[in-house]
């Protein structure tokens, strides 16, 4: 099984994994020719998509859903509150609501023989997930949008090949930077974004001998920039985990192209 992010950051998320049968995609938060441009670069077309799983209602993971769903009318994967918001959400347009399945919380379903994981994370949304995806010993999780992770999402993301992870913010930034006061204490609360530091805690909780390729995901525009990310955290896992050096490779995801495509050894 493959991963590549095909867009990252807080102006829209869209992921993919999958292995030579079966394509998917994890949010749709650009725009539908963006997606496709995005996929033809991984050797991908918009058709071979073969399901969408959506984390949450929040327009940088859905904005293209309702352009995309009409043109490839695909199923749609998605806790029962987050459909319901999705169907409120009046810039997306008309979506055929046979495509909708509902999804919950750690119950795991299979597309294809690819079985997924979706767990909860805390974030000011109706019912938002992250999602793990397996095939055979391979496992791949994504986990972003969320203010803070406990031991919850720790196992969900445990046992990981590849873990796409939110660095989203550098604290100084954010506290010195043009946000309304309101919006700082959003990002940085409990229902807000991962800063730096946090990120490498999360990954410093998830060590393990299969981890291989960590990706840096969902930065700011704003209060973050990838060298600051990727020094940060590892600084924070040189500081609780020294042993770890140079046992995996840790990437950021670019914001205004693909990630090249990660497959993991077995």
């Amino acid at each position: 099984m493959r991963f590549a992010s095909v867009a990252s950051g807080s102006s829209g998320n869209c992921l993919y994994a999958g292995n030579d049968d079966t394509h998917i995609l994890i949010d749709a938060g650009v725009s539908r020719k963006r997606m496709e441009e995005g996929l033809k670069g991984l050797g991908r077309d918009g058709s071979d998509i073969k399901a969408l799983l959506i984390t949450h209602e929040h327009t940088d993971h859905i904005r293209g859903l309702g352009v995309w769903s009409r043109k490839y009318h695909i199923p749609v994967y998605a806790t029962r509150g987050t459909i319901e918001e999705i169907k409120q959400s009046s810039s997306l347009g008309t979506i055929d609501e046979s495509l909708f399945r509902v999804i919950r919380p750690e119950e795991d379903f299979f597309i294809d023989n690819i079985q997924i994981h979706p767990f909860s994370v805390s974030h000011d949304a109706r019912d938002p997930v992250g999602y793990t995806l397996q095939e055979g010993d391979v496992r791949i999780g994504t986990v972003t949008d969320l203010g803070y992770f406990d031991q919850s999402v720790v196992r969900a993301v445990s046992g990981c090949s590849v873990l796409y992870v939110e660095a989203n913010h550098d604290l100084r930034m954010l506290e010195t930077g043009r946000y309304p006061y309101q919006l700082k204490r959003r990002i940085a609360g409990n229902y807000g974004h991962l800063c730096n530091e946090d990120c490498g805690r999360l990954i410093g909780e998830v060590l393990n001998e299969r981890l291989q390729t960590v990706v840096l995901g969902h930065l700011s525009k704003e209060n973050n920039f990838p060298e600051l990310a990727l020094a940060a955290v590892k600084n924070q896992l040189m500081e609780d985990h020294p042993q770890a050096a140079g046992k995996f490779t840790i990437k950021v995801a670019p914001r205004e192209r693909a990630l090249a495509m990660i497959e993991p050894e077995r």
